[in-house]
């Protein structure tokens, strides 16, 4: 993992404060720890799942334009080139669906 979940100071000062408070303590402190930690894994999900989302609707958008654009694109190939244009037009909409894809 690139990014630490948790600063290691935080640990740190987690671990030092668990010395200074003894035993008794410890379950309060390893829940707040705990509390911390799930807290950024809601946060990072969170950010994933829209970043997701935004992905998708940029990839469905792409493909509904360029959709949108080939029936003009159609009509021209067709009046003009015949099927050659009409097979170039499919290609050209087969890249784009590609490269939106990824």
């Amino acid at each position: 993992m690139s990014e630490d979940l948790v600063r290691r100071d935080e640990l740190r000062a987690t671990i030092e404060a668990r010395k200074e408070l003894g035993e008794e303590m410890e379950p309060a402190l390893v829940d707040a720890f705990v509390d911390r930690i799930e807290k950024e894994l809601a946060t990072r999900q969170h950010e994933s799942e829209q970043s997701l989302r935004r992905k998708r609707e940029h990839q469905k958008e792409m493909v509904l334009g360029s959709m949108a654009l080939s029936i003009p694109l159609f009509a021209l190939a067709a009046i003009f080139t015949g099927l050659a244009g009409i097979i170039v037009v499919c290609a050209a909409l087969a890249v784009i669906a590609v490269v939106a894809s990824r």
